[in-house]
């Protein structure tokens, strides 16, 4: 070994050698980014340079190049010519490792074995090389034939025509947003959404109007209201446990909704994303089902399979497929040929049920750690269900700010609530981030103190009333 010149050198980053472990610009990437999440390293901090690191730590140049490029990627650091590298600004500091995330709504990410595996199958293939290129924007044949039998469990049958294969979920949305709608267009939701979908609405500046509900879900009396007042293009749903309320809308009421939609010309853009794993297979037809010359039914793998692989199915009638196409053309919408064909190798091989099966397994638990805790103070339209809807009337969001501090992550309805709409207040309580069961319980256990404390002041405050 070489003698080391800089073993005594005050580097502003002073990596510990003894902790890295292979690959090292991966475990060096993650080293930076935690000093400057958690402010360690401020604002302006200026970086050693890559050579005198390389020379600390007795590892090549172009390793710690390496690094460097990826936190520039992220935003985390930019250089100077001249002058050198330094920390940028407006970083916000990462939570505590101690505070317990019940705001993110991940899709208990326990079984990436299982996609490791298929993925190896997949490298061992002898056209990988065919995957490499932009043929096909619409999805492989193969590939298109394992999404057909993916979203046919969940009732919905269509052929190669009438599929895509998209960058995941979200990207489907976009897709069908900007293809089938325009500046100034109206959709109708229900009062509380899918928040990334309030979020791309505005983004395009279609206005989203809600409409009030019930336990079955959206009020089809109400949506044909809207429509005689309002000239509306569209309406979106999530049947199946809604993000963020978990109400499940029952066939009946779906059968009424999509009476309404097709005596109104709307377009239903039917949300399934996490198909299969909130119901049980071929429970519920979905609204494609019933009026499929009207509906783009999109469903994605992220919470369902894998959260790394972002891929999302949009099935959608034919009056919609040459827009849809065109869309699809002139965006980056479509997705990694290589993503798909993981997807494609988990499904065709059985594995792909194997993991929704465990999760839902896994959700379960999860849902009745929060029960043993809270009771039924936040009923749910799964048991499979991803997050609760705990209302809270009265509590704003700087409910937000006071969990934080006692150490869980929630998120308040305010989040998730279209336009200006007169509505209760109400926390998502995600129990699929937390990392694991014992953060979970750990974590409810807080939320259960909270609101204890909470349901007590608000009886004083009745009473007072009285």
């Amino acid at each position: 070994m070489s003698v080391n010149s800089f073993e005594n050198y005050p580097l502003s980053w002073r990596p510990d050698k003894s902790k890295l472990t292979a690959p090292y610009y991966k475990s060096l990437s993650d080293d930076l980014e935690y000093r400057i999440m958690s402010g360690e390293l401020k604002e302006g901090a200026k970086l050693p340079p890559q050579r005198e690191v390389a020379d600390y730590l007795d590892l090549n140049y172009t390793t710690i190049t390496r690094v460097y490029e990826r936190l520039k990627k992220k935003g985390l650091i930019y250089g100077v010519v001249g002058r050198g590298t330094f920390v940028a600004g407006d970083i916000k500091p990462a939570e505590s490792p101690e505070v317990i995330d019940l705001g993110e709504a991940s899709g208990f990410e326990n079984y990436s074995s299982i996609v490791i595996k298929a993925a190896q199958r997949v490298m061992e293939k002898g056209y990988l090389s065919d995957l490499y290129d932009n043929a096909d924007p619409a999805g492989r044949p193969h590939q298109l034939a394992a999404g057909q039998r993916w979203v046919e469990q969940m009732g919905v049958k269509t052929d190669r025509d009438h599929i895509i294969i998209c960058a995941g979920a979200q990207s489907a949305l976009t897709l069908a947003m900007v293809s089938l709608f325009s500046p100034g267009d109206r959709i109708a939701t229900d009062v509380y959404t899918h928040a990334n979908f309030i979020g791309l609405a505005r983004l395009l500046s279609i206005e989203l109007c809600p409409v009030f509900g019930d336990i079955r879900g959206m009020c089809p009396e109400e949506l044909d209201r809207l429509c005689k007042n309002e000239k509306i293009k569209g309406v979106y749903l999530m049947p199946g446990c809604a993000n963020p309320t978990t109400v499940t809308i029952p066939e009946g009421r779906r059968a009424e909704i999509a009476a309404v939609a097709e005596k109104n010309g709307l377009i239903i853009i039917e949300d399934d994303v996490s198909s299969g794993i909130f119901t049980a297979r071929g429970d519920v037809k979905p609204f494609y089902g019933i009026l499929p010359e009207r509906t783009v039914y999109i469903c994605g793998t992220s919470k369902s399979l894998c959260g790394g692989l972002r891929i999302g199915y949009m099935v959608f009638g034919d009056m919609f497929r040459e827009k849809l196409l065109e869309g699809l053309n002139a965006t980056t919408i479509r997705t990694s040929s290589l993503d798909a064909e993981i997807i494609t190798e988990l499904i065709l091989s059985g594995d792909a049920y194997e993991i929704v099966e465990r999760k839902r397994r896994t959700a379960k638990k999860a849902n009745e750690i929060f029960e043993k805790y809270m009771g039924s103070a936040a009923p749910c339209g799964s048991v499979y269900s991803f997050y609760r809807w705990l209302p809270v009337p009265g509590i704003g969001r700087d409910a937000e700010d006071i969990l934080r501090k006692s150490g869980i992550n929630v998120y308040h309805s305010s989040r998730f609530k279209v336009g200006n709409s007169r509505a209760g207040d109400f926390l998502r309580v995600s129990i699929s981030g937390a990392g694991s069961m014992k953060r979970l319980e750990k974590g409810i256990k807080i939320l259960s103190r909270w609101y204890e404390t909470y349901r007590k002041s608000e009886t004083k405050e009745e009473k007072t009333d009285v």
